[in-house]
């Protein structure tokens, strides 16, 4: 029964009899809508055969019985079993591989068809143009319940298929990340995750808090995995110089840091330098807070950083004639040797570097000269003393 207060159906005004009156042409009018639909709509020609096909035909018969079944009463629009079916129909779009415009079109096409056979019949029969009105209005009211009952089930379909989808790719993307999976496995995860797996594959790490918009944006370059506090991403490398610069204009901000590109079975180390190298961002050189960076242009921080105790052991080594200073003028001395490395003791980029003047330069390197020795004028000594104030770098974010 309609609720209180709801506004009376438009098959209410119909004849209680209408329906025997129209049951002989009812046969050819179901009969011309499964022929019409799939001649019209291109997209259920190939569902005309087989068990989709005869699920649609028996769609259609069912839903012209329950119309028919209609005029004089106060009935809802649907009872269960052609709202189930309604429903199936819907969701059976999406699985099918149709967008839901077809059906909605199919629906349109087919009340077209039935009030133009219908109201013909009608006029044969000498009946009002009051029934002609109310049975076209009927027609399109049910119509539109038939399509929203349709579409509510498509969006579910596709919403629970986006799910697993997801979740498949998560289990992808994981197997490659830890490298648990043999060939045959990762074939197998693939086709139900509906992701071909690339010859190669760059590793992008980036915190786990990356916006969401980030996120969805990078969902469409590949499979996405978020564990230990971090989200990473599985994509195809950038084949150009262009497509790079999308890449890192799409990671801006994340504070990304992008492996190398691999082959499948090497991710898990791709994956690892990837980290290592996001751990020592704050002592990388001219490198932006927030500021997706490549490996490749940074591999000698990665090397740097993949064995820090011993480089601690190193440069507690080299760097212990600076041992006696206070920490202030040990800091000073560091970073006056560090620059005395990089710029082979040039004192006025030494003296731009320091923010000093470079009478300043020249009484530390004075003072580098009594506290180290000969051991400035060795080159394997000075390569030690370089590697081990940059590994320290690396480490601490320092000079």
């Amino acid at each position: 029964m309609p609720r209180t207060g709801a506004p009376a159906p438009p098959w209410q005004s119909l004849p209680a009899d209408l329906a025997d009156a129209l049951a002989p042409a009812v046969p050819d009018v179901v009969e011309r809508i499964i022929r019409t639909v799939p001649e019209q709509i291109p997209a259920y020609a190939a569902a005309r055969e087989g068990g989709y096909g005869k699920k649609i035909a028996f769609g259609v018969r069912t839903a012209f019985g329950q119309l028919l079944s209609l005029p004089g009463t106060s009935r809802r629009t649907l009872n269960p079993e052609t709202r189930d079916l309604m429903a199936s129909l819907g969701a059976g779009e999406f699985r099918e591989g149709r967008t839901m415009d077809h059906l909605l079109g199919a629906y349109r096409l087919a009340a077209r068809i039935a009030f133009r056979e219908l109201s013909e019949e009608c006029a044969r029969q000498g009946m009002a143009m009051g029934v002609v009105v109310d049975l076209g209005e009927s027609i399109w009211a049910y119509i539109d319940e038939l399509s929203a009952v349709s579409a509510q089930a498509y969006a579910a379909e596709q919403s629970a298929r986006a799910g697993a989808l997801e979740r498949h790719r998560a289990e992808l993307a994981a197997a490659l990340v830890n490298g648990t999976a043999g060939p045959a496995e990762l074939e197998r995860l693939a086709l139900v995750a509906d992701w071909p797996v690339p010859e190669r594959l760059s590793v992008v790490v980036l915190p786990a808090e990356a916006h969401p918009a980030v996120r969805a944006r990078l969902a469409q370059r590949g499979l996405l995995l978020e564990r230990g506090g971090e989200t990473v991403l599985l994509a195809p490398p950038p084949r150009s110089p262009a497509a790079r610069r999308r890449l890192l204009d799409d990671l801006a901000g994340t504070g990304a840091v992008v492996g190398p590109a691999v082959i499948p079975s090497r991710v898990p180390a791709s994956h690892r330098v990837a980290r290592a190298l996001a751990a020592q961002r704050p002592g990388l050189p001219g490198v932006a807070e927030g500021e997706a960076i490549l490996v490749e242009e940074h591999l000698g921080a990665v090397v740097l950083g993949a064995a820090p105790e011993v480089l601690g052991q190193l440069a507690d080594r080299v760097l212990a004639p600076l041992d006696g200073l206070t920490d202030g003028k040990r800091q000073t001395m560091e970073a006056t040797l560090a620059a005395w490395l990089r710029h082979w003791g040039q004192r006025a980029p030494m003296a731009h570097e320091l923010s000093v003047h470079p009478q300043t330069v020249g009484y530390r390197v004075g003072r580098l000269r009594e506290l180290f020795g000969d051991v400035l004028e060795d080159p394997d000594a000075r390569f030690d003393l370089e590697l081990a104030l940059r590994g320290r770098a690396v480490v601490t974010g320092g000079l």
